[in-house]
């Protein structure tokens, strides 16, 4: 679309938004010196942009009807198939439908990016398929990834697979539940407070937070930079190792990227000791989470009693701080989510990022249609809009500053411990509210302290962490999360592998 140059009326609009006074005869000057760049915006748009290009046929794929979508975890099924060859060939993989597959829809969860089709492929979907791994399509997700429940897709709830009316987890939820029930093998899923470990939780799988930028974020709808994440869900450990294998590394593009380290990770499944001798960091905190539920506590403790039987050495630490930490993480969430995925048309400015035009046109179009917006977002955008405008971005940058402490307090006990544990969620999953429920009920179901306390540190830290089944109990999966020190996934792994090979979690 061609830049024009601003009238004046339009000049004095901008000038009164910013306080700004110029006088007419100044308007005029400013208008005629605006001319070279608008003309630059001009040429932008006549050439070509820089986007990668698509490998693999497909087509745009199809919404399932209920009778295939018992859950409401499908958002649309294709067919993409890769490599005639390579580690990932013959695994059906789902993506969260906040990945760009190009051709199929994206919708993020919103009614307001309906009718989107993007026109790359994630960095993680050409991964995945030059691996030889077939995309089967894209999963349900919580409406643009902002809530811990699975009830606020414009398309309706996700249902757990262990009990119908209860929540999955979110934001990847129908992730979760197609990996669970075993439509797919393997799914992409993305974190930015919990988003995979939650779901893999109340759901009874294997989800794994990276560290922050081990695998590209690129061609992902983001929430905010500091904390996306994205990674593996499935349902056992080698298959998360191998998935991660094939998505880790460096692509040249996004800024997340620094200093990362891979491993080849199916290597530390066997033969490396497994739990023997392995020093486990038992977070006091993690089991004091306002709404905590005795039942999970106890299924937690009897997984670290079974660690210790086979040879981990299993103490108690104190970590004051990790109570505090969604007060302290509340500005990056709020300012800087409505900040990057609202105001900033999905992407914001001022990093080296590939961005996906397409989608931020698209985007742009939510400020016409607010009010289809889920709670979750009215609520971020509204408090986002509101500390920006009257108190500037003194608290999102004193939250940042803050997190470097925060980093540092786990830092410090994994500086004599190899991994930390703690519940994944304080708590089984919940019902899903009611279809009349007020705007309080459904945000305080998305977005409760119960679920979010004990994954969402990780986010900001840049710790990786995994969400590993270890019970169930009035039929509803418990899960225990072991934390690593930066890049050292490899750890977690061979600790999870060395459990689910000595234990049957659905009997603890």
């Amino acid at each position: 679309m061609a830049v024009t140059l601003p009238t004046k009326n339009q000049m004095k609009e901008i000038s009164e938004e910013i306080g700004l006074d110029i006088r007419e005869d100044e308007v005029v000057q400013y208008l005629e010196l605006m001319e070279p760049a608008i003309e630059s915006y001009n040429y932008i748009d006549k050439i070509p942009d820089n986007i990668p290009s698509v490998k693999y046929p497909r087509t745009p794929g199809y919404k399932p009807r209920e009778e295939e979508n018992k859950f409401n975890a499908w958002s649309v099924k294709t067919t993409v198939v890769g490599n005639s060859r390579g580690k990932l060939k013959g695994k059906r993989v789902v993506l969260k439908d906040n990945v760009m597959l190009a051709g199929v829809p994206l919708m993020n969860g919103s009614a307001t990016l309906e009718g989107y089709h993007p026109e790359i492929d994630a960095t993680v979907v050409t991964r995945l398929l030059d691996a030889g791994a077939t995309i089967v399509g894209k999963a349900h997700c919580e409406n643009f990834c902002f809530s811990c429940g699975s009830h606020t897709n414009s398309t309706g709830p996700c249902h757990n697979p262990y009990k119908m009316g209860y929540m999955a987890g979110g934001s990847s939820s129908g992730s979760a539940v197609l990996v669970s029930v075993g439509e797919a093998d393997m799914a992409i899923g993305g974190d930015q407070g919990g988003s995979i470990r939650m779901p893999a939780s109340w759901c009874g799988i294997y989800g794994m937070k990276p560290t922050h930028g081990l695998v590209p974020y690129t061609g992902i709808m983001p929430i905010e930079i500091t904390v996306d994440h994205t990674g593996p869900m499935t349902n056992n450990v080698e298959d998360n190792a191998q998935m991660l294998e094939v998505i880790a590394g460096l692509d040249g593009l996004d800024p997340r990227q620094v200093s990362i380290k891979t491993h080849k990770y199916t290597n530390f499944l066997k033969g490396k000791g497994g739990l023997k001798n392995l020093k486990i960091a038992v977070v006091k905190e993690g089991f004091q989470q306002e709404g905590s539920e005795k039942d999970v506590n106890e299924k937690v403790n009897t997984a670290l009693e079974k660690m210790q039987s086979m040879g981990a050495i299993v103490e108690q630490v104190t970590i004051p701080m990790h109570l505090d930490a969604p007060k302290i993480l509340s500005p990056i969430y709020f300012e800087g989510g409505t900040q990057t995925m609202m105001q900033g048309d999905g992407y914001g400015v001022s990093r080296p990022d590939l961005y996906v035009t397409s989608l931020m046109d698209f985007h742009r179009n939510w400020r016409t249609r607010a009010n289809e917006l889920p709670e979750t977002v009215k609520l971020v955008t509204l408090l986002g809009t509101y500390i920006k405008k009257y108190y500037g971005s003194r608290y999102y940058g004193k939250a940042t500053n803050l997190t470097r402490l925060l980093r540092g307090a786990y830092d410090k006990v994994l500086s004599k411990y190899d991994l930390l544990a703690m519940p994944t969620t304080a708590a089984k999953a919940q019902k899903l509210p009611k279809t009349d429920a007020s705007v309080k009920e459904i945000v305080q179901s998305a977005l409760p302290l119960y679920l979010n306390g004990n994954t969402q540190p990780f986010n900001a830290t840049h710790h990786p962490a995994m969400a590993i089944p270890c019970g169930i109990s009035d039929g509803l999966p418990i899960s225990i999360m072991l934390i690593g020190k930066h890049f050292d996934e490899p750890t977690i792994y061979q600790a999870a592998h060395a459990f689910q090979e000595s234990t049957n979690w659905k009997k603890i």
